[in-house]
């Protein structure tokens, strides 16, 4: 390619624009070969870049005093105290599992779980956060079992437990799933690695599996729409080794707790993720202000004539880059020949600021380092000029009480894709591996000991797409909110949050009003609930025919328990104890399950349930002091569902019925008190004898609280609305919708 020309054509095919080729061409004074333009396409990509997202992103909290490391590096890291560090992060892989959900979603949990151990960190917890498309659509059940499987196959082959996730099905996503996956690992807080590339001079060294053509253009792919079959995008899936990934884990962990003459044998390391060996050498160079020399006939291959863009845009899984402290290097050598995994040297920092690619003994690329770290920001995307879209109507339509007994509205809800159990999702995963977990899939946050300590980790991930397409301010808000009280119904003081922005293509104004709106919303509720953001991940161009996904701020949130002795129950478990309601219940059924059972179309126009974040920071800080305090027995946070939802699945977790009593004066109908989806609000269970106290103290810190009824017993049952369920109906149905959708003919 020696001609301006065709580097321009070549340029538009691997996805630049032509005002990104022309400030290319004009920044190195002559048009770029074949090799820097896919350099080039991958580093200035939407998935490696954040380019339409960068400036929103900046609004964002990411400090606090128990913030390590937030946002720009591999994961977030925070302080639990004795010296350790929690390291997190949630990843993106939507496109490659709607095009092979299998090896999509696998190498999804592993590359997220190399970001963790990356930075020194032994994982501890996966999660996973997914949509489906409505479970009528031809493709969704395929889709679900393959994404199902690679995440349990790779998760399980590596020992690191599932704790938990969520699962939704909407017809929004019927052409363009999400796979968001999530890791925590514990490190030491002095033992903390970067990616960084210290001297001129330093080795630098390829690390693990060897590279193949698998997926190629992989960065690129998921920074476009689906708008051809998928089937031809299949070369750029990644497919993943996972017992190659336990390797790399157990040989890296084991050079970081290496030292040569008293000081750490890796100046700093990098993961091979999104573009590979380009963005890991990138990166790690431009965060040091230096430049890196490669030579490609040095990197290890499993396929014979590869040319140099396909070894440097090659995502093969499994593999490392690290920048050793020289005179490391046999350490290095003889520690991965152990884990038989390769371990060679393929080139050296520099002082030139430069990417220096060789193969063959000729130059194959020579780009300025800052170049490619400050693509045009936005491309002229609506980003520079987005202001966040209006909130919708706060004056909902009112949804008439329901023509059925109650008791049959909520056995129709338990036993659908609203509100029946994902048991047969959580089965597939091993969540007790290691023997740390206390608090397994199925609630609202998964809890896991601190190894060797009586401290633990909640972990969960919320959000609630249909609260933020109906107004993306206060659904982000919601999203985070949710979060938060996860955390505190463990008991735990909630840290800090990563995230997976998924949402529809940049190009479109309206996407990113909407993505400008939630950014809004979640730097609001960050700010009120001290809750920063210390990592994440923008997922763009989930889009199919024009037609975007539901707008889908994964949030996930970790929290601390010093002591697992006040991990409450999130069950009913002891009859005559008290059940309370705290919270204000107004009823609210706009953009509700129950609305969603009534009429796709019943809440159109309305707002979603608003959050009050200061009565959230009342309502939670009251519970967790009352934990701590030993008052409060078992706990739940309300969500979708409302009360009636609450009270279901705390007598199912519990194994204990419950039977209402009052609801609070003047309230709203039985309906919407027992369906409604206020926020701010908890269901508590305690000691007959404790409630009084715990009333009256709720009084005085100004939050609504009202005793509804009495555990015992083997159903629900409020005689009020005619509701009595036996717990065995409840649990059935529960129990029975997806095992029947995946396997209809039993």
């Amino acid at each position: 390619m020696n001609t301006r020309a065709a580097a321009r054509k070549a340029a538009l095919e691997l996805g630049l624009e032509a005002d990104e080729y022309q400030r290319i061409e004009e920044s190195l004074a002559r048009p770029p070969n074949f090799t820097e333009l896919a350099v080039f396409s991958a580093m200035w990509s939407e998935h490696c870049s954040y380019k339409s997202s960068r400036r929103l992103l900046s609004r964002l909290p990411t400090e606090g005093a128990q913030v390590i490391c937030g946002p720009g590096e591999n994961a977030g890291v925070v302080d639990i105290g004795d010296g350790q560090a929690a390291v997190f992060k949630m990843e993106s892989h939507n496109h490659p599992s709607f095009i092979e959900p299998y090896h999509g979603a696998a190498t999804g949990i592993g590359g997220v779980m190399r970001d963790i151990f990356t930075m020194g960190a032994r994982p501890m917890a996966n999660l996973n956060a997914l949509r489906f498309g409505a479970p009528t659509h031809a493709k969704t059940r395929h889709l679900l079992g393959g994404v199902v499987s690679g995440l349990g196959d790779y998760g399980n082959c590596v020992g690191v437990p599932m704790l938990g996730g969520a699962t939704g099905f909407d017809a929004g996503y019927d052409d363009n799933i999400l796979v968001n996956a999530m890791c925590v690992g514990i490190a030491e807080r002095d033992r903390i690695f970067y990616a960084k590339a210290g001297a001129p001079g330093n080795p630098v060294f390829y690390v693990g599996s060897k590279t193949g053509r698998d997926g190629i253009h992989g960065a690129s792919m998921a920074s476009a729409s689906f708008e051809e079959e998928s089937a031809s995008k299949r070369p750029t899936v990644q497919v993943g080794d996972p017992f190659a990934e336990k390797l790399l884990l157990e040989a890296c962990l084991e050079l970081m707790s290496a030292e040569e003459d008293g000081a750490p044998c890796i100046v700093g390391i990098q993961d091979m993720g999104a573009a590979g060996l380009t963005s890991s050498a990138v990166e790690i160079a431009g965060k040091g202000g230096v430049g890196i020399r490669l030579n490609l006939d040095l990197v290890p291959c499993r396929e014979p004539g590869m040319a140099a863009w396909e070894i440097l845009l090659s995502e093969s899984q499994e593999r490392m880059l690290v920048i050793l402290k020289p005179g490391s290097e046999a350490r290095a050598r003889e520690i991965f020949a152990k884990w038989q995994l390769d371990c060679i040297a393929i080139g050296a920092i520099t002082d030139s600021g430069f990417l220096e690619i060789e193969q063959g003994g000729e130059r194959q690329a020579h780009l300025p380092i800052p170049l490619l770290m400050q693509p045009p920001s936005g491309g002229g995307r609506a980003s520079e000029t987005t202001e966040p879209v209006a909130s919708a109507s706060p004056n909902p339509k009112p949804l008439p009480a329901p023509k059925q007994p109650i008791g049959e509205i909520l056995l129709s809800m338990l036993n659908s894709p609203l509100l029946g159990s994902r048991r047969w999702i959580w089965e597939q995963y091993d969540s007790t591996v290691m023997g740390d977990t206390i608090r397994s899939p199925g609630a609202a946050a998964g809890v896991a000991r601190i190894h060797g300590t009586r401290k633990a980790l909640a972990i969960g991930v919320d959000v609630t797409p249909r609260y933020v397409a109906a107004d993306p301010y206060e659904g982000a808000k919601q999203a985070v909110a949710a979060s938060w009280r996860s955390m505190i119904a463990a008991g735990a003081r909630p840290l800090a949050i990563t995230n997976c922005l998924n949402f529809g293509n940049p190009k479109n104004a309206e996407v990113m009003a909407q993505f400008a709106a939630v950014i809004e919303g979640m730097r609001a509720a960050c700010l009120a609930l001290d809750y920063p953001v210390v990592s994440g991940n923008v997922s763009f161009y989930n889009e199919t025919r024009g037609r975007g996904i539901p707008p889908t701020p994964s949030i996930g949130g970790i929290g601390l328990l010093d002591d697992l002795a006040l991990l409450p129950q999130d069950g009913f478990t002891t009859p005559g104890d008290s059940i309370v309601l705290l919270g204000e219940n107004r009823g609210h059924l706009a953009h509700s399950l129950y609305a969603l059972t009534l009429d796709e179309q019943a809440s159109e126009g309305a707002a979603p349930p608003p959050v009050d974040l200061e009565a959230e920071k009342r309502a939670g800080l009251f519970v967790l002091e009352q934990i701590r305090r030993r008052r409060i027995r078992a706990v739940a946070s309300l969500a979708g569902g409302g009360l009636a939802s609450g009270l279901a699945r705390m007598c199912l977790r519990g194994g204990e019925g419950a039977v209402l009593t009052a609801q609070e004066t003047n309230g709203p109908p039985p309906h919407a008190w027992l369906f409604g989806e206020d926020q701010a609000r908890f269901l508590l269970a305690c000691a007959p004898e404790t409630a009084e106290t715990l009333l009256r103290q709720a009084a005085s810190a100004g939050i609504p609280a009202t005793r509804i009824g009495t555990v015992g017993g083997n159903r629900l049952a409020w005689e009020a609305a005619d509701l009595s369920l036996p717990l065995p109906d409840m649990r059935a149905a529960c129990e029975a919708w997806l095992p029947r959708y995946m396997d209809p003919e039993k």
